[in-house]
């Protein structure tokens, strides 16, 4: 998984404050101006999401003011999840 972060240029994961995410970590990689994708890391599973927030400073401190789940347990050995996030990136 670090490869699919580096190459879609994620973020470092961070904790989410928000309670959005339980707390678990996130990371994100920026769609435009306030729409970004966000990774949550489950113990050893990972679940995409699609979010608007008003600012990225507001990602893992403030709750988004839309939250759609993409993929959850995301596998990139599996092709459509890798579609769907290309879908967003490109």
């Amino acid at each position: 998984m670090e490869n699919v972060f580096k190459y879609y240029e994620f973020s470092d994961f961070i904790i989410d404050k928000s309670n959005a995410f339980l707390g678990n970590e996130i990371c994100f990689s920026v769609l435009n101006e306030t729409h970004f994708l966000i990774f949550e890391k489950k113990k050893k599973t990972y679940s995409l999401y699609v979010s608007k927030y008003k600012s990225k400073k507001e990602i893992g401190v403030k709750t988004p003011e839309i939250l759609e789940l993409l993929i959850e347990n995301y596998d990139k050995s599996i092709s459509e999840h890798r579609v769907v996030l290309r879908k967003y990136l490109y």
